[in-house]
């Protein structure tokens, strides 16, 4: 059954009934839109006491709130959807939860952005997620060049120690410094001093294994 609105004085009195409506709208996150607003506006001018009218001032005034109250929705809408759309293409970070209700985070690209119930929705992996749960947003050429200098650290450190190196890692060593002269300077500055410095170390003693070989052949001849 449909809650009826009291009147008293020409003002809408708001009941335990309102009171309890108005609380379930406050906890399920929802907020009073145009529609809701305008109809408290008719149901005042509808149910005012005639001996004592409400004055026209003051319905203007009410009037104008409303106007401002839908130009801010408009405009809430248009920024909501213009910051979710800027995000298609881009790898996020979402606050969720997991299939046992615990709390959870997941990182994807966009692939597209719906618009439903006045609220912004980003698509990840096929799965919907409010644009409210976004706290991170990532370039994807920040991801790569994250990713490629810890393998580069990985590689490094899979070295055997400096002392115990041989020739045999010699195409290791080359390897690995390939890898570092190819990288843009914008990937190398996600790559240690430290890793740079034991590469340059290791890449020293090839030299110096590589000379001592070639003075041992020299001597044996």
């Amino acid at each position: 059954m449909a809650a009826i609105a009291q009147v008293q004085d020409g003002k809408i009195v708001e009941t335990q009934s309102a009171s309890s409506l108005a609380n379930s709208i406050k906890k399920s996150g929802s907020t009073m839109d145009k529609d809701a607003f305008l109809g408290l506006l008719v149901a005042q001018m509808k149910y005012q006491d005639p001996l004592q009218p409400t004055s026209n001032t003051e319905f203007v005034a009410q009037y104008a709130q409303f106007s401002s109250l839908e130009q801010m929705q408009n405009m809430s809408a248009t920024l909501e959807l213009s910051r979710a759309s800027s995000l298609v293409g881009q790898v996020v970070s979402v606050n969720t939860t997991d299939s046992y209700g615990q709390a959870a985070t997941i990182e994807g690209k966009v692939d597209y952005v719906v618009y439903e119930n006045n609220r912004a929705y980003v698509s990840i992996q096929e799965s919907l997620f409010s644009l409210d749960d976004v706290y991170g947003v990532a370039d994807q050429g920040y991801l790569d060049a994250t990713k490629l200098a810890s393998e580069f650290n990985i590689a490094v450190n899979r070295l055997p120690a400096l002392e115990n190196i041989t020739l045999d890692d010699a195409d290791a060593v080359t390897a690995l410094g390939l890898i570092y002269n190819n990288m843009t300077d914008y990937e190398k500055s996600f790559v240690s001093a430290a890793d740079v410095s034991k590469l340059q170390s290791y890449v020293n003693r090839i030299e110096v294994l590589k000379k001592d070989q070639e003075e041992n052949g020299s001597t044996e001849e």
